[in-house]
């Protein structure tokens, strides 16, 4: 079987879709082709392929509905359902924490996981995450994000090599079966860049 990344194409099974690295405009363009929805993070266009490479069947979206929001609330009232990062939200959140105050990926994800708990619990939380960030402290990553992970890992590892030198061994393991976490072997593909480069 080839190890090099297949084009996603009607035919390809799920299994070998889910083993390699593919862009968000990708997955969007392929979905666009096939009369998929095209809305959604990466991993719900994932999702949304692999169902469709398996049955051939678009996979049905739910409906969601919005909580509808509050139209005032206290430290004390709940975080309602499908909270969205408005204009209202950030006036509150700026009057009670102070005018530093800005919506970030960790909170907002919090806040969207967290439903039903108030709003001192999700001020506490921001300044818990705005502590851990002042401090060094690195958050994960979602797996969407899988090329920042990447490079934060190599130069973790590698202090003093250049981007280039990240993205070359990015290139090379996007193009893999397997996970795309950075390993020290990724750094074999320097070698052969400049071997390529020397013939």
């Amino acid at each position: 079987m080839s190890s090099g990344r297949p084009l996603l194409e009607r035919g390809l099974s799920p299994d070998r879709f889910r083993e390699f690295y593919y862009l968000k405009e990708e997955l969007i363009s392929f979905c666009r082709d096939e009369g998929l929805g095209i809305s959604g993070g990466k991993s719900e266009l994932t999702e949304r392929i692999a169902y469709y490479l398996e049955t051939g069947k678009k996979m049905s979206n739910p409906v969601k509905k919005r909580g509808k929001p509050p139209t005032e609330f206290t430290l004390d009232s709940q975080i309602e359902k499908d909270i969205t990062c408005s204009e209202k939200y950030r006036a509150f959140f700026k009057e009670v924490i102070g005018n530093d105050f800005k919506f970030n990926v960790e909170f907002l994800k919090w806040l969207r996981n967290n439903h039903g708990k108030t709003y001192q619990d999700a001020v506490d939380e921001y300044l818990k995450i705005r502590e851990e960030k002042r401090n060094g402290v690195k958050t994960d990553i979602d797996r969407q994000f899988e090329y920042n992970t990447y490079i934060r890992d190599f130069f973790a590892d590698n202090k003093g090599r250049s981007l280039k030198d990240a993205i070359i061994c990015w290139n090379h393991k996007k193009g893999m079966a397997g996970n795309n976490s950075y390993e020290r072997s990724d750094l074999s593909a320097l070698t052969d860049d400049q071997n390529d480069h020397s013939t």
